[in-house]
């Protein structure tokens, strides 16, 4: 068998865990042990991420570890916060009136672990002292040495591949119409995307990473609109066939 080491932009699918120091599961892309570790997500996408070496879609101790190493390869590694989910920055530990986040409090009052959103930044309390809390904005990982166990399932070579992998990372859509000639990429997108929002933030830079890793210079996101004739004013809608449902 020939050794082929991995190397920076190669697209390749992985699975993996990850673990805090007393073996707690925090993170995995195993349905089973998400639900046996009670984080399971029913929007998530289980069973492997598709990633692009040394484009900062995991960790940087995860992603600098992959290179060098071949396809099938399994592995667990200890992450240090510095190259984890970052140092506890004190600095990151704000004061914050509760009238900043009035909005958010609805019919409930402040408490500490609370969700917060303040000038853009997502915190979480700490603690209530009159009118103020205590947010920290760190990441809720920040100073924590994890590891992750983790396995390189596969090498992505074809470039429908390769587009349908990262725009599912992205996006959680699997199965988008993708078009890829020598001179261009082009991605259909579904009317229901110009209302995503983790979409909307995200469109620039999957163009730039297709664009950069793939070799082909031009991209184009084309919006579909499926056609709907308007009924007239008198017109029932047509009843469902035998064996249709009307839900």
């Amino acid at each position: 068998m020939i050794y082929v080491a991995i190397e920076k932009g190669d697209f390749i699918r992985i699975t993996y865990t990850g673990r805090f120091e007393d073996g707690q599961v925090f993170d995995t892309t195993s349905e089973e042990l998400a639900k046996e570790n009670g984080i399971f997500n029913p929007r998530g996408m289980y069973g492997g991420d598709v990633v692009i070496v040394g484009s900062g879609h995991t960790i940087k101790g995860l992603d600098e570890d992959f290179m060098g190493k071949e396809v099938g390869y399994t592995g667990t590694l200890e992450i240090p916060p510095e190259k984890a989910f970052g140092v506890h920055n004190p600095a990151l530990v704000e004061s914050v009136s509760v009238t900043k986040i009035a909005t958010q409090l609805k019919d409930t009052r402040p408490y500490p672990g609370m969700e917060v959103e303040v000038d853009g930044k997502k915190g979480v309390v700490q603690k209530i002292i009159g009118r103020r809390l205590r947010v920290d904005f760190n990441h809720a990982l920040a100073g924590r040495t994890v590891t992750y166990e983790y396995t390189i399932e596969k090498k992505l070579d074809e470039p429908e591949e390769k587009a349908r992998g990262l725009l599912a990372l992205y996006t959680g859509a699997s199965n988008l119409d993708i078009e890829i000639t020598p001179e261009l990429i082009r991605i259909i997108i579904p009317i229901e995307f110009s209302f995503n929002q983790r979409w909307l933030i995200s469109k620039g830079r999957i163009a730039h990473e297709l664009i950069e890793n793939m070799g082909i210079s031009n991209l184009e996101f084309v919006e579909k609109y499926p056609y709907a004739p308007k009924l007239d004013e008198n017109e029932e809608p047509a009843a469902p066939e035998e064996g249709e449902s009307e839900g």
